[in-house]
């Protein structure tokens, strides 16, 4: 079971208020957010096609959002992925109920301009209320009763002005891009405007999910997020943590003893690894923390976690100069990831090293081109860089890239 990162219910909440603006950029959300900003171009369709495509769009953004808020309110950190399970009785009323706000907006734009602007407070005040109602009720009726939002704002006091300042600044986001839609090119203003309100919507509703995280036992919820994380060993592992702690500073070896232990059993947090790094490079013990850079950068690919594997490379090779992975598919990977990065002289260490020990791995010309690439970059080394090709291209007559080779080394021989 992956790690779950679980927020603390004691947090206050100006804390938790700071973290909120930057969870729509991470993990599954930043790329949840970009991806429903461009889908927004299908708006550009024909006629009714369009029009029923960005319902559609918006739809799945009301869906992600409200998803948002029942994970929050379960008690996760992070944003969830598309795919997650949750309540489709409350997400979908959540995008029922925003759908229709979205119609009397619409309506009043055409028919009644001047209502606008009242509509867009009323519904910033009220949604708040409705929202967080379907997510800890789940009932329809009750949500859009209006006694039930003077007990939801009860509640929840002069928190509860945080979501609907959002709501508001939402809805001026809408009107203003109304205005600015004309001015920017359409191509340019759409995605822009998309993921704006994308982020809006999501931060909103992750903060109305942490409110009601902190007051879950008022309103009969218990999260699911400690359970899970319980289940998994996770509170096993702090206080695993906590033990290795008090022992190390009396007897490493010991504390030591205790990290491996659990470490072969399943995959360890961060933090345990660290801790092991701690007691290792304490005891001078320089081989076992490459030995264990390996193991734990192998494990980190396998997690999706390049970057942090491409920490603990530079920390290996700060170590031992010659420092390489051992496995062909995680050197490539992270010589990618660091040329990406512009980190320049370790991408290039990655790709020397990968052509050494892997000479007849299919990848070997891929890496070798971003070898003569990075190269190529220094008037020093372009002499390099074209043997390197040269070698590539009579070495791989066959393979899908020996004409990316010969155009690469045409274009390296054209340039002064």
């Amino acid at each position: 079971m992956p790690r779950i990162e679980v927020a603390s219910v004691d947090a206050p909440f100006p804390e938790r208020l700071r973290g909120g603006f930057g969870y729509p950029l991470r993990g599954s959300g930043l790329a949840t957010c970009v991806a429903l900003a461009l889908i927004h171009y299908v708006g550009l369709l024909p006629s009714y096609i369009g029009a029923l495509a960005s319902i559609f769009v918006w739809a799945a953004t009301w869906r992600y959002a409200a998803t948002c808020l029942l994970h929050t309110a379960n008690g996760y950190a992070d944003p969830p992925d598309v795919g997650v399970e949750s309540s489709d009785t409350s997400a979908w009323g959540l995008v029922a109920i925003h759908l229709l706000v979205v119609a009397f907006c619409v309506i009043a734009i055409v028919f009644y301009p001047h209502l606008l602007v009242p509509f867009l407070i009323l519904f910033a005040l009220v949604l708040p209320a409705i929202d967080m109602s379907l997510a800890f009720d789940g009932n329809m009726a009750l949500a859009i009763n209006p006694l039930n939002w003077a007990r939801v704002i009860g509640a929840f006091g002069s928190a509860y002005l945080i979501p609907v300042a959002i709501n508001l600044l939402l809805g001026i986001t809408i009107v203003i891009a109304s205005v600015t839609t004309a001015l920017l090119p359409q191509l340019l203003a759409l995605p822009l405007f998309a993921f704006a309100s994308t982020y809006l919507a999501v931060l909103a509703f992750h903060l109305m999910g942490v409110m009601i995280h902190q007051r879950h036992e008022r309103f009969g919820l218990e999260p699911e997020a400690p359970k899970l994380a319980k289940i998994g060993g996770q509170d096993a592992d702090e206080d695993l943590l906590a033990e290795v702690d008090a022992l190390a500073p009396h007897d490493t070896v010991a504390a030591t003893s205790l990290l491996v232990a659990r470490m072969q059993n399943r995959v360890a947090p961060t933090s345990l690894h660290l801790a092991y790094r701690r007691l290792l490079q304490q005891q001078g013990f320089r081989d076992g923390l490459l030995v264990h850079g390996q193991i734990w950068m192998a494990s980190l690919i396998a997690q999706g976690e390049a970057k942090r594997a491409l920490g603990v490379l530079q920390e290996c090779c700060g170590i031992d100069a010659d420092f390489i992975p051992d496995d062909p598919r995680t050197c490539a990977e992270l010589a990618d990831l660091s040329a990406r990065l512009s980190m320049r002289r370790i991408a290039l260490h990655l790709c020397r090293g990968f052509l050494n020990a892997w000479p007849r791995d299919t990848q070997t010309p891929h890496i070798g081109m971003l070898a003569a690439r990075l190269l190529a970059e220094d008037p020093e080394q372009k002499s390099e860089a074209a043997r390197l090709l040269d070698t590539l291209e009579s070495a791989w007559p066959d393979h899908p890239l020996h004409a990316e080779i010969g155009l690469q080394r045409s274009r390296l021989a054209r340039t002064p």
